[in-house]
């Protein structure tokens, strides 16, 4: 392995692997089929870059990841290594011309998307490239019982047809037992070497808070840990929103969403990478190919959908092996919350039918036809015609996405933004000498509040139905108030694009996916109910509960998690705590921050107190977050 070592050296300017990587390129090089599971942070791209690099001809990468792809493409391309991505959006003469590239001009690695192995031509092109491996990163996405299914992915295996001694090499940072020997029969992986690096992270200490005052408490973890934090939430308003608060508590504090221009994500991110500022607030947009060596803090504000991405989301804390901590904030609604954002938007068979239907009507494709048509596509002015919920047409339309049905281009996440570029007292001055264009106005400051202070995705046709009016008369509002500088206002005219790859067939169509469907609707219930107990367990290690999810035992205690230091502060004198604590609560119902005042008891010490009174029965949490006695 001299060679790989100087490779790893030369471009990386690492003097040794990480734990498993060498073994892995060793057995890909000796043209072994292998399967890997590494956690988050444990190297998975090296296992192939190196072996390309160390080989004549070309590695095949194969990832649903786009913005991964282009983040390791442009990264292999400053290192002067000679990379390819075939992305969407690219038209078919220059895609020709980048295969060209890849059969005559000494590429070493080419990544694709699995849905690109679908076009046959595609596909006669790679079949005569000098491949000498195939990776197929994200490899859980191949099994129906993996937390992110993707049909496309089981159209891989046809490469093992046309590359017969070309090795397999599987990536995954989260899959069970389960999902591990799907992923072996669905790849067609001939007697792979299996390589899984333990999940148990030694230097992560993973804690449950329960608490009713989740920004209060963020304030204190943030004050105590300086160095660079990410929150996670689970929409794109509570990015800003939080942002927002944090920075009025005297924290910097920037935001990142899927919603949010490719400008603004680059500037967003280098803001908070080069520890301009100390936290930032992102959904599960944020993580992807970031390798930021010292973040100290991993805040959940909200409950994650499963505990595959909780896991890959706390494993960006404690990179440089220091002392870290990954904090989920917990209070009696956040189930609740968690089951409408989760599962309520769920599509069922009969609303999946009801989409496709819709579009086809929309777009006046008749039964038996449609085969290959492209159509402009508006999202808001498609759910607005026939009343439909965006959010659970969203996940219906990227279903059939997902199942080749059609093919949906993303532009059309955030059409049209803007945002008030002057005071609020001019913008109510204006109102009240304009009142022909007040309840438009009105309309949309009470229904985008954050407005004043950044670029807001707008809806004209919510705005119109809100108002009693209509798009048009909303639209010239809007452009009056851009004339006057009033607001600043981008427009977007590149609507999605949308193409149907089937005939119609209805019912027909949809039946023959409905399975698919009903599996994972069941799955992501299965998948929430396991966040739901793990925040609930209170009497084992937090640490050994996510192992044992993930199919790994271990017999000793992490000493670090919250279970662990529950036992430590019990330990002390836990009698005179909740004594303290019912001595007040006769008093009057209070919520944790004022029984800690009254305590004098630190904050870790009186959570611990109200669970073992809550478990124990002895008091009880009311609606409005305040504990009483029983």
């Amino acid at each position: 392995m001299s060679k790989a070592l100087e490779i790893l050296s030369k471009y990386w300017k690492h003097d040794a692997f990480r734990p498993q990587q060498e073994a892995i390129i060793t057995s890909v090089l000796e043209g072994k089929d292998t399967l890997a599971l590494l956690p988050t942070g444990g190297g998975k791209s090296i296992c192939f870059q190196v072996p390309a690099l160390l080989q004549d001809g070309i590695t095949l990468v194969i990832s649903p990841l786009i913005a991964l792809m282009r983040d390791q493409v442009q990264n292999l391309e400053k290192k002067g290594i000679k990379a390819i991505a075939l992305t969407g959006g690219i038209p078919q003469n220059e895609i020709i011309d980048l295969l060209d590239n890849c059969q005559y001009g000494n590429y070493k690695l080419l990544y694709l998307s699995p849905e690109r192995l679908q076009s046959d031509w595609i596909l006669e092109r790679i079949k005569n490239l000098p491949i000498n491996l195939i990776a197929i990163d994200e490899a859980h996405c191949v099994s129906q019982w993996g937390h992110d299914f993707r049909p496309a992915y089981l159209k891989i295996a046809i490469l093992k047809t046309f590359f017969p001694k070309v090795p397999f090499l599987a990536l995954t940072a989260t899959a069970t037992q389960r999902v591990k020997e799907d992923i072996k029969i669905q790849l067609q992986l001939h007697n792979p070497a299996e390589f899984t690096q333990s999940f148990y992270r030694d230097n992560i200490a993973y804690w449950i808070y329960e608490t009713e005052d989740k920004l209060h408490l963020i304030q204190q973890i943030l004050h105590k840990n300086p160095q660079p934090s990410i929150v996670y939430v689970t929409n794109r308003k509570a990015c800003s929103e939080t942002a927002n608060q944090l920075e009025s508590l005297g924290f910097t504090a920037t935001y990142y969403h899927g919603g949010m221009s490719s400008k603004e994500k680059a500037n967003n991110m280098a803001l908070w990478m080069e520890e301009k500022v100390q936290v930032i607030v992102a959904t599960n947009a944020f993580g992807m190919g970031i390798d930021k060596a010292n973040v100290k803090t991993i805040i959940h504000l909200h409950l994650p959908q499963n505990l595959e991405n909780y896991y890959q989301e706390t494993g960006r804390a404690g990179r440089n092996g220091e002392k870290a901590f990954a904090i989920l904030l917990n209070n009696p609604t956040d189930v609740l919350h968690a089951e409408s954002q989760f599962l309520a938007v769920l599509p069922d068979k009969a609303f999946l039918n009801l989409i496709f239907t819709k579009l086809c009507a929309f777009f006046q494709v008749a039964y038996g036809e449609g085969l290959d048509e492209q159509f402009s596509f508006n999202f808001n002015t498609f759910c607005s015609k026939y009343n439909l919920p965006t959010l659970k047409t969203y996940n219906a339309i990227q279903f059939l996405d997902r199942q080749g049905i059609l093919t949906l281009s993303q532009e059309f996440s955030e059409k049209i933004t803007l945002q008030f570029c002057i005071p609020s007292k001019e913008v109510i001055r204006y109102i009240s000498l304009n009142p022909n264009d007040a309840e438009i106005m009105l309309t949309i400051l009470r229904t985008y509040p954050g407005i004043y202070e950044m670029q807001t995705a707008f809806n004209p046709h919510l705005i119109a139905k809100k108002s009693n009016s209509t798009e048009n008369t909303v639209l010239e509002v809007i452009q009056k108030l851009k004339e006057k500088d009033i607001i600043d206002y981008n427009a977007n005219t590149n609507d999605a694009s949308l193409t149907f790859n089937e005939i119609r067939e209805d019912e027909r169509t949809i039946n023959r996916v409905a399975k698919y469907l009903q599996a994972q609707n069941q799955l992501k219930l299965q998948q929430l109910q396991a966040v739901i107990a793990y925040c609930n367990e209170y009497n084992s290690c937090k640490q050994k509960q996510l192992l044992l999810y993930f199919g790994e035992k271990r017999q000793e205690d992490c000493g670090s998690c919250s279970y662990c230091m529950s036992k430590s502060h019990h330990a002390i004198r836990p009698e005179s705590v909740t004594e303290k604590i019912l001595e007040a609560l006769k008093t009057q119902a209070y919520n944790s921050r004022d029984l800690q005042t009254i305590t004098q008891f630190d904050q870790d010490t009186i959570i611990f107190a109200l669970q073992s009174l809550l478990e124990n029965d002895t008091i009880c949490i009311q609606s409005n977050n305040l504990y009483s006695l029983k």
